[in-house]
């Protein structure tokens, strides 16, 4: 019987030719295995609540994971790649049902070189960094969903994170080495991509091949301080925690702002913090503590907490890392299950005034929350805010004034790649989708435009690039 409902699949006999491969077919397990963190939208909980797997496999290394990629293949069975869970746009969610597979047991750091990691795709990061920073070395970007995340979950779906104020995006050059995939055919390829070939598997959900491992650039650790100040204003909040990220000649993990609204729900930090107060978050090298000081002092602020991480454990503090990006929207939801949130960029050059005015035309509806990253090189702002939801025409009536006022929204609450950051397809994904997994079972249903294009010969796909980026 399909738990799905989906697939007219012998599922105990193809857990039988998967040999002694684990899997996992009790209902519970196969529910939670196929969830991720798609009800920070209640569009998408709408959408996907019913949405599950049907068997879980579990292979523990690279010729297991061959033999159930053949296997599945032979079958015809849709296929769901599996981390830690933790993405927020329901990318891990098995839309057609099938078979899910499970990658935390290849997990093997393979080599810490003097300035780069390889690193197998179901390592969890936590584990990752601290065995960097043995050696004296860490990731210069990673999610605040550490704890949880796998390194490959985290190329597949993420784009920044922690580290992005200094050190950009995934993306940017140098910081993905290379991407070792298995192709989801007949007989597996195992190819390497580098270069710009790197960018047809990374952030594309899974849908165009199955990430085995990578090799990533790392940077030197430092003695991080946990740095939190409060101000009168938001406006004051933001302006210090621009010019903290514009500092040159610091070294900054992270630069976060929080409204008052939102950090009256880090339960947590309530004893140390006064209440009303907006915040400025930041992880900064223990001599730039001072600078971190003089900046919010300058905006009116006042230094709250000043901690490295030892001290941050002592006083069973997490990282204040894990009060910023998509955490900061999680610590309201375990309160408030009504809310939801938005991912928006405040372009270059950043304007407080204008953050400020549109706060006053928002009230009490959106509630700010800002992340200074470089995109491209250029420090921008992200505005994750806490949305008050009301209904999903007045979610996107936000959406539009958001965009009205200049400032780019990436809708949250699709699980369509087209919809979300993109706005478009990108036809290059695709492209290597119909070569590396011709029969369109990787993540199925995660794009709108494969349906169109699938018949298409791969040179065919990538010759419609052109024409988006050409209007």
């Amino acid at each position: 019987m399909s738990l799905s409902g989906k697939n007219d699949i012998d599922w105990a006999a193809f857990a039988a030719a998967l040999g002694d491969i684990e899997t996992i077919d009790k209902a519970p397990l196969v529910k939670q295995k196929s969830r991720d963190f798609f009800w920070y939208s209640p569009v998408l909980k709408r959408k996907l609540s019913g949405c599950c797997g049907d068997l879980v496999a579990c292979p523990k290394n690279e010729k297991e994971l061959g033999h159930v990629i053949v296997t599945a293949h032979a079958w015809r069975i849709p296929v769901t790649l599996r981390g830690g869970g933790t993405g927020n746009y329901g990318q891990a969610m098995p839309l057609d049902g099938g078979l899910i597979i499970e990658m935390t047991r290849i997990d093997e750091i393979l080599e810490i070189g003097p300035d780069f990691v390889k690193v197998q795709a179901g390592c969890n990061i936590r584990r990752l960094n601290q065995s960097l920073r043995a050696a004296g070395r860490e990731l210069p970007i990673y999610p605040s969903t550490e704890r949880m995340a796998t390194i490959g979950g985290f190329i597949a779906g993420g784009s920044g994170g922690t580290g992005s104020v200094d050190h950009g995006m995934l993306r940017d050059k140098g910081n993905i080495v290379d991407l070792t995939v298995l192709t989801m055919e007949a007989e597996p390829r195992r190819l390497v991509l580098t270069g710009e070939d790197i960018d047809i598997v990374h952030h594309a959900w899974g849908i165009n091949g199955i990430i085995l491992a990578m090799t990533l650039r790392t940077v030197p650790t430092r003695d991080w301080i946990n740095c939190i100040a409060s101000f009168d204003s938001y406006s004051a909040a933001f302006d210090a925690g621009l010019a903290l990220a514009e500092r040159a000649g610091l070294h900054r993990k992270l630069v976060s702002t929080v409204d008052a609204r939102i950090a009256a729900f880090f339960k947590k930090l309530e004893t140390r913090l006064g209440a009303g107060r907006h915040l400025l978050l930041g992880l900064v090298a223990r001599e730039n503590v001072g600078t971190f000081a003089e900046i919010a002092a300058a905006a009116g602020g006042r230094l709250e907490l000043s901690l490295d991480a030892a001290e941050m454990t002592a006083a069973e503090l997490p990282s204040v890392s894990e009060f910023s990006f998509n955490h900061t929207t999680l610590l309201v939801l375990k309160v408030d299950k009504t809310v939801t949130y938005l991912q928006v960029r405040v372009p270059a050059p950043m304007d407080s005034e204008k953050v400020a005015a549109l706060n006053e035309v928002f009230g009490d509806e959106v509630l700010m929350h800002h992340e200074f990253i470089r995109l491209g090189g250029e420090l921008v702002g992200i505005d994750l805010p806490v949305v008050r939801y009301s209904s999903d025409e007045r979610l996107y009536e936000i959406i539009a004034i958001y965009e009205d006022w200049g400032f780019p929204v990436s809708d949250p609450h699709t699980c369509i790649i087209e919809d979300g950051g993109m706005k478009h397809a990108d036809y290059r994904h695709l492209a290597a989708k119909k070569r590396f997994d011709p029969l369109g079972l990787l993540n199925s249903g995660k794009s709108r435009e494969w349906a169109r294009v699938k018949d298409m010969a791969p040179d065919e796909i990538e010759a419609l690039q052109p024409d988006l980026e050409g209007g």
